[in-house]
């Protein structure tokens, strides 16, 4: 046996996975190792992985992979937040932007993985505390506003100064990792995930500075919803958690090195350009 003894399972709640977990426990016999996998998932399959708990997966695997799209892979890094297991990302959709591999890659790339022939790209997450309840996201926590109760209206206060105070539809406070999800849809800039940096960017901002903050991982910003501000949805990577009204604030901070993705050789300007459809700058003259 090589490396690897036991592999996890994290599946998309919907997406067609068979062709990959087959593959997976294929592999998995010829090397003697073990597939473990949550039982609402696995057991929705006719397959042979081991049903546990998902306390047990991540301190039995000693590889998570994630099969899905961004979701997925943004839930695997959640459940193995803090932990030094490294994760796979398997591209079960069209875009997969966080997946390194596609479907027909895999059996290739368990194998070398298994050899030790590839590299760990640590992830940053970024953390606060909703309604009391702790939060972690690898993409963003966003402060959104509610269709028919006005627009996000916040102040911005990176290290506790008051620096800016935004009208827009939301306020994205985005990982580097993030950078080419919400926050890029919104105008904020594609920042390589391997620096450590919180990003702060409003998206239609209705005010006059509509620009994106860059702030160092060590320095917390807080976000204070103001009195002209209607109620706001609090979402975390992607998710409503909760709700702030006038007055509430969070306050966010960097996690580095929360999660440690599996990386075979492709670079992140690469996967960039494929996935955003980047075709090169127009010719001069």
């Amino acid at each position: 046996m090589g490396m690897v003894g036991t592999v996890g399972l994290v599946l998309h709640p919907q997406r067609d996975s068979k062709k990959a977990i087959d593959t997976i426990l294929r592999w998995a016999a010829d090397k003697g190792a073990t597939v473990l996998g949550l039982p609402e998932e696995v057991g929705r399959i006719d397959c042979s992985a081991v049903p546990v708990d998902a306390v047990a997966l991540v301190e039995r695997a000693d590889l998570l992979v994630g099969l899905g799209g961004d979701g997925t892979m943004l839930r695997t890094m959640r459940l193995l937040a803090g932990r030094p297991t490294p994760i796979l990302g398997v591209n079960l959709g069209k875009l997969g932007f966080l997946a390194e591999i596609d479907v027909d890659e895999l059996a290739g790339t368990l194998s070398a993985i298994d050899r030790h022939e590839y590299t760990i790209e640590p992830r940053m997450a970024v953390k606060s505390v909703v309604a009391g309840v702790a939060v972690t996201a690898f993409n963003d926590i966003a402060l959104v506003r509610i269709p028919g109760e006005g627009l996000a209206a916040v102040s911005v206060r990176p290290s506790g100064s008051s620096f800016v105070s935004l009208s827009a539809d939301a306020v994205i406070v985005s990982t580097t990792t993030g950078s080419t999800a919400y926050s890029f849809s919104a105008g904020g800039p594609i920042v390589s995930p391997r620096v450590e940096a919180i990003l702060v960017v409003p998206a239609a901002a209705h005010s006059s500075f509509n620009r994106a903050l860059v702030l160092p991982a060590d320095e917390e910003v807080t976000l204070e919803v103001l009195p002209t501000s209607g109620r706001l949805a609090v979402e975390v990577d992607g998710r409503v958690v909760g709700h702030l009204c006038s007055g509430d604030s969070v306050t966010v901070t960097a996690w580095p090195g929360a999660a440690k993705v599996v990386r075979l050789g492709t670079t992140f300007y690469e996967r960039a350009r494929r996935k955003l459809r980047v075709d090169g700058s127009a010719e001069v003259g």
